[in-house]
């Protein structure tokens, strides 16, 4: 018997499924669109892939509204392409790394970008700029199978129906079998393990009232409203 209960982490919804995908982990990928490590400011690393992560209890479904986060005057989106891991993988290969694939989602980074500029002046961890309640939004996941090759897939993000991202999963500096095998050398990867891929270029602040509405071809897509601040 605990002490006291907690909220739940929601399961993603998948296509197809009466049953839902239960988030473990949540890993994402720094810089990994040239164009968007250009634009912050930064040189292009492409020799590995580098992480931070997200609570799980920062989770939360498409179609939400969520209050404006507080500590905050330059709040971004980031549009995302989203990998949902289903078997076991540790040091991999780029073959066993596809093959424990379960499927893919649109996902939002939201990222408080004052507080993460913060950071990276003074060389701290990002968290309060990244770790942010409600900063992880999911779409519904569509099985890999059914979805195929990740190629040149669109990826596209609109704010108040203006489109700010536009690119393709093509422009992915580190592609998600690289992703796969270099994060494989560090944790043991498994079911319930999300990663988001990286955002491309056009990130941009929203402010309360903003209506966000993501696509990747393919998949169905990411939405979320904010509202006014707590």
């Amino acid at each position: 018997m605990s002490l006291f209960d907690l909220p739940p982490i929601p399961d993603v919804p998948v296509k197809g499924e009466t049953e839902g995908y239960p988030v473990r982990r949540i890993f994402c990928v720094g810089r990994n669109y040239a164009a968007h490590a250009a634009e912050m400011g930064n040189e292009v690393d492409r020799e590995a892939p580098f992480y931070f992560t997200k609570s799980p209890a920062h989770l939360v479904l498409t179609g939400a509204t969520l209050p404006f986060p507080p500590g905050t005057e330059d709040y971004h989106h980031e549009m995302e392409f989203v990998v949902a891991l289903g078997a076991p993988l540790f040091r991999c290969s780029a073959d066993e790394g596809m093959a424990a694939v379960y499927g893919y989602a649109c996902g939002l980074d939201m990222t408080r970008r004052d507080l993460q500029g913060q950071a990276k002046d003074k060389r701290r961890p990002w968290d309060l700029g990244k770790d942010v309640e409600g900063a992880a939004v999911i779409g519904e996941i569509t099985k890999a199978a059914e979805f195929g090759t990740v190629s040149d897939q669109s990826i596209t993000l609109a704010v108040n129906g203006e489109m700010k991202q536009d690119a393709t999963l093509a422009e992915l500096i580190h592609d998600v079998p690289a992703v796969l095998v270099h994060l494989s050398r560090y944790y043991h990867l498994g079911p319930g393990d999300l990663i988001y891929t990286g955002t491309p270029a056009g990130v941009g602040a929203v402010q309360p009232g903003a209506v966000l509405h993501g696509e990747v071809a393919g998949l169905g897509p990411v939405d979320l409203t904010l509202g006014d601040p707590e």
